[in-house]
């Protein structure tokens, strides 16, 4: 699955520390592995990464059929 969260937090000139903290997760370095496409976050992680850069699940995530 791709996704976009890079083009989004760049779009609203966040870093990856700053993403991190508005979707309340533990570490940057996780926002670094989504992106490239190491990790695929789960569900709940996916809403809040939405949540914080104000779009939805289906708008961040390519979800491959």
């Amino acid at each position: 699955m791709k996704n976009k969260i890079a083009e989004f937090r760049k779009k609203q000139n966040l870093t990856q520390p700053q993403l991190a903290e508005k979707a309340e997760l533990t570490s940057y370095t996780l926002i670094q592995r989504y992106e490239r496409g190491l990790r695929t976050p789960g569900v709940d992680i996916a809403i809040r990464l939405a949540r914080a850069l104000n779009t939805t699940v289906e708008e961040l995530f390519d979800i491959d059929d």
